[in-house]
């Protein structure tokens, strides 16, 4: 009696309390969350089993192309080609359109790469597709054309008085202009990209010498990769992206997803598939299915690459990330019937197309990083009756990691970085392709991806580095601080009761969701 007088009133509560969550969790843990955990658990191996039997597949398909030298694009004889345009003069009529929103940092780099291109300037057509709502800088954009017109290059400044259909709404009206007519084929460059001068001489003579190709799509060089931490990790994923997904769909299906950049149409395919459309945020890949529906074949030529520029600082990272991941999904939704019931291509293309281009690369790869990796296996530590043995655990995806990282030598002692960060990611990812699949709220957001250039690296890379400012609500991430307490929480909890060192890649990662959250990534810009 005498403790209950003299007790804290406020402990008392405190205790009270606790014993009632302990005791709801425990009236609630073996009949309701063992058996939702289990599910869940299944499901989560039973994608990453699918995931990694996609990417085995690709690593056996890659070798046995590298091994016996089975390279499409190295088959095709392209000198007899070129002897033939320079002997007859019969050269191609090209267009060239560089779609352009405000890219006040970078423009003056991409029209003089193109303006500077190795081509009859009388059978090329350059075409400045200007959707700016800054006045001033469509005026220096026009300006900047007007010179390379002195120069004796064919530059048409194109604008628009609204953005319908942002990037696929400018490419489609540029191909309605009537000198458009006269040309065979559209090359693609976005605003940052810089081709070398020999680009088309070493794209157009695969379209001239095989009337069954639509599509040459090149590779991206990056020319800031080095800038931060952030963007060796982008380069380590997109390297993946195109040395092996890229290859192995030429390779085996004629057929890749069309980047939106760096690739050489054919315009009488484009035509033939139905032209630019809108309905999903990504044009490209949109564009690139329905041209393989038709029965149109593609090639990815490896050793052809083009400088770019990666997203450096976080927020345009992210927002590229939404349209890329959200794309794809609300892509898959509106496209399967019709992948189903199209009649002029294989059964096997069409399985490459639903399974292991749309299904598994671009949902299940997203839902079994996110869901398994930060939110299944570190719920099981607090779930004893749930066992999760290791080959699933640790094995399968240190196999994929290391196929993934293979293909960039030079970051591999970046594979922690590399996994910590594409887990945190896959968080955004995984609601992207939920948004996309489910046609939610953000399901056709584009925001253009910003772009800092050389100039704004000159300007502000002293003082980025000292100073970072930014806005505070800009800066904090809720949702990846919320993963970082879960995974926190479940570090703890398996340092203090657990039998394995699990924890120790539980405090790992709780603490790149924290960085993530307080904004501490990528490269910071004075506002």
């Amino acid at each position: 009696m005498r403790n209950l007088v003299f007790q804290d009133p406020g402990i008392r509560v405190s205790t009270n309390s606790t014993q009632s969550l302990n005791h709801a969790w425990e009236r609630i843990r073996v009949p309701v969350v063992v058996p939702a955990l289990h599910l869940a658990m299944y499901i989560c191996i039973a994608m990453s089993v699918m995931l990694f039997l996609e990417r085995i597949y690709m690593a056996i398909v890659i070798a046995g192309v590298k091994c016996f030298g089975k390279k499409r694009y190295t088959k095709y004889k392209l000198e007899s080609v070129k002897e033939d345009l320079e002997k007859n003069k019969n050269y191609p009529m090209v267009l060239v359109q560089i779609p352009m929103f405000n890219e006040k940092e970078v423009y003056k780099l991409s029209i003089g790469a193109v303006c500077g291109l190795s081509w009859p300037s009388d059978r090329l057509v350059v075409q400045v597709l200007d959707d700016s709502t800054n006045e001033v800088l469509r005026t220096l954009v026009d300006l900047e054309c007007r010179k390379w017109i002195e120069r004796g290059i064919n530059v048409k400044y194109e604008t628009r008085n609204n953005r319908n259909g942002y990037k696929a709404g400018a490419l489609k009206e540029g191909l309605k202009k009537q000198y458009v007519d006269d040309c065979e084929y559209v090359v693609i460059f976005d605003a940052d990209f810089q081709p070398e001068e020999d680009f088309l001489w070493r794209t157009i003579p695969y379209l001239i010498d095989n009337p069954e190709l639509a599509l040459v799509q090149a590779r991206w060089k990056f020319v800031n990769a080095d800038e931060c931490l952030m963007t060796r990790l982008q380069e380590m994923s997109l390297d993946y992206h195109f040395s092996v997904e890229q290859e192995v769909g030429s390779s085996t299906c004629s057929f890749f997803g069309f980047n939106g950049t760096a690739g050489v149409w054919r315009i009488r395919a484009v035509n033939d598939a139905g032209g630019w459309k809108d309905r999903t945020t990504v044009e490209d890949m949109d564009l690139a299915v329905r041209a393989s529906l038709k029965g149109w074949k593609f090639l990815f030529v490896g050793d052809l690459a083009v400088k770019n520029e990666l997203p450096s600082t976080f927020k345009a990272y992210r927002f590229q990330q939404h349209r890329w991941s959200c794309g794809p999904a609300n892509l898959f939704r509106k496209m399967i019937k019709e992948i189903i019931l199209c009649e002029r291509v294989s059964v096997w293309k069409k399985f490459h197309l639903i399974y292991g281009f749309f299904f598994v690369r671009k949902i299940i790869a997203h839902w079994v990083t996110f869901f398994f990796y930060c939110v299944v296996i570190p719920a099981t530590i607090l779930v004893p009756e749930v066992h999760l043995t290791k080959p699933l655990a640790i094995y399968l995806p240190a196999t994929i990691t290391i196929l993934n990282a293979a293909c960039t030598p030079r970051s591999f002692h970046l594979l922690v970085f590399w996994i910590l960060f594409e887990n945190v990611m896959s968080l955004h990812r995984s609601k992207a392709a939920i948004i996309g699949l489910l046609e939610a709220s953000r399901v056709n957001e584009w925001v253009v991806t910003e772009k800092l250039g050389n100039t704004m690296k000159q300007k502000y890379s002293a003082k980025a580095s000292k100073k970072p400012r930014s806005r505070i609500g800009e800066r904090i991430h809720v949702l990846e601080l919320l993963m970082g307490m879960y995974m926190l929480h479940c570090a703890i909890y398996n340092m203090l009761f657990g039998n394995d060192h699990f924890f120790i890649y539980l405090f790992l990662q709780a603490g790149a969701f924290f960085i993530v959250g307080i904004g501490y990534v990528g490269t910071f810009v004075p506002n």
